[in-house]
């Protein structure tokens, strides 16, 4: 019986540095493994070097929905949902592995955050299990996008076949427009 306890103890170590690795704020990782809240900030102030940071865990779907966001929303749900189906994976576990799979078709420049977090991917699974976001089918493309689930979805059309006109246009993009210009 203590073997058990003592393998099933280094499973939630291991998915807990796991999840610290991706990006896991303190909240998901107390939701998701049975570790003491001291042990997990022992664990996560070893492997990053600093303090978890604190605030609320995102809280509104409607990040979700708005133009990149939900591309890269809609790719996740998308592999989670085929693990899910297909790979007989689920819960946390799947999260991870969909994540992972996510992270190599949308790499991140080094320096910079990926526009989908672990933790609002981990949100978002929580979001479609409350029937607060499904898919909506896009009329155009056939694909399946992340929207709002009580949402009128006729002649949807999602943000590839409709791109916005403002699309791509970060304020880094914008404050190094003039300098573009000039050369």
């Amino acid at each position: 019986m203590a073997t058990k306890s003592i393998v099933n103890e280094a499973n939630e170590i291991q998915l807990a540095v796991d999840l610290v690795n991706l990006g896991a704020r303190l909240q998901l990782l107390e939701s998701e493994t049975s570790l003491s809240r001291e042990r997990l900030l022992k664990i996560y102030k070893e492997l990053k070097g600093v303090s978890p940071p604190k605030g609320m865990l995102p809280f509104s779907t409607d990040w979700f929905v708005t133009w990149q966001p939900n591309i890269h929303s809609s790719l996740f749900m998308n592999i989670f949902k085929y693990l899910r189906e297909h790979a007989g994976i689920d819960g946390i576990h799947a999260v991870v592995k969909a994540y992972k799979l996510y992270q190599e078709q949308m790499p991140t420049p080094d320096g910079d955050e990926p526009v989908l977090s672990l933790t609002r991917a981990w949100t978002l699974v929580r979001f479609f299990e409350g029937n607060m976001l499904s898919f909506v089918k896009c009329e155009c493309c056939g694909g399946q996008f992340v929207g709002h689930t009580l949402d009128l979805h006729d002649h949807y059309a999602c943000g590839l076949c409709h791109v916005p006109s403002r699309a791509g246009k970060t304020k880094k993009q914008r404050a190094t427009e003039p300098e573009r210009l000039l050369n």
